[in-house]
């Protein structure tokens, strides 16, 4: 039986290595990988649609579905994810505490960038910060000329100033700005005494809000071309069962003591300590695994003006996804 040619997209990571080897394959696909920079993946994905499978920024992807744009349907599976606390940089001498945000000017790459989401998430649910109250304003992080790439529907109160010619990080960096809420340090984070993360033990902090909140921020999934999808509903569980065992592969070599599979000292040990924390499976993939993280992210989304309605986790996965789960 011949099987069904599909193009994908992805950048690398361990738990996704054993499809990008052909370790585990999708039963009836034969995937046409290609591992590319991840700016490259996602400005080809929102602005063409080039591939039938590809990694996928959250808060992109969440915005255009809000809009009604359909094209591409994530499955609950996520690649990458990444506590946020540790995201959110300041002057010292500016801002010490959470009232101190008021009235400030705070840089962000994108207003839709997923990390800046979770991160104003944390300044607003976990800091009691209104941001309403913050002087926003968007650039490059390290080099001009950075533009939003979706549509925005801000709330009344809440307004976001583009700047064309300067960067965040020269901002930042000359006091033209106050903070950036950023995926990655501003460069003069690693130059400037003065610019620090406002989090003084971030680790310690995003550990703590993990274990109240069953929030594990999820910055990139994998959606599918929907005339994919329209053709071959079968597509959607079969991928998603497949990507499910590479990722249950990936952590079993993390977790085994006998042998370090990737170059982290005590790898074995810390996998113990994250499962103390967020519970066996730390890194699901279906929807009721991570439920508290996904209606948190669209419910940020839609307060930020990010998502154009609430939305439910239901919306933004195909239906025979829904219950998908390792058996």
């Amino acid at each position: 039986m011949t099987k069904l040619q599909l193009t994908m997209a992805v950048s690398h990571y361990d738990h996704v290595m054993d499809i990008l080897l052909g370790r585990v394959q999708a039963e009836g696909i034969d995937l046409n990988i290609m591992e590319l920079h991840l700016h490259d993946i996602f400005q080809r994905t929102v602005g063409f649609a080039d591939f039938d499978v590809a990694e996928m920024s959250m808060a992109k992807y969440v915005s255009m579905r809000s809009q009604g744009d359909d094209r591409l349907i994530a499955l609950p599976v996520f690649f990458s994810r990444v506590a946020r606390h540790s995201a959110i940089y300041v002057r010292r001498d500016r801002i010490k505490s959470a009232a101190d945000f008021a009235g400030k000017r705070i840089g962000v790459p994108e207003w839709a960038q997923t990390a800046a989401v979770y991160g104003r998430g944390v300044l607003a649910h976990e800091l009691g910060v209104d941001l309403r109250s913050i002087n926003w304003v968007q650039a490059g992080l390290g080099e001009a000329g950075r533009a939003e790439k979706m549509p925005l529907k801000l709330p009344e109160g809440l307004s976001v100033t583009p700047i064309s010619d300067r960067s965040l990080t020269d901002m930042l960096d000359t006091g033209n700005l106050d903070g950036v809420v950023a995926a990655t340090p501003p460069d003069c984070f690693h130059t400037n005494p003065d610019v620090v993360r406002f989090f003084d033990n971030p680790l310690e902090a995003e550990m703590d809000y993990a274990r109240r909140t069953k929030i594990f921020p999820i910055m990139h999934g994998v959606v599918v071309k929907k005339t994919v999808l329209d053709a071959h509903p079968w597509v959607a569980g079969n991928l998603f069962a497949a990507f499910d065992e590479a990722r249950h592969r990936s952590l079993e070599r993390m977790a085994f003591p006998g042998a370090t599979h990737v170059p982290v000292p005590w790898i074995a040990d810390w996998v113990r300590k994250t499962q103390e924390v967020m519970g066996k499976d730390f890194w699901p993939y279906g929807i009721e695994a991570n439920r508290p993280t996904l209606e948190a992210f669209l419910k940020f989304a839609h307060e930020q003006g990010v998502c154009h309605r609430l939305m439910k986790p239901e919306e933004i996965f195909p239906p025979q996804t829904h219950k998908a789960v390792r058996v």
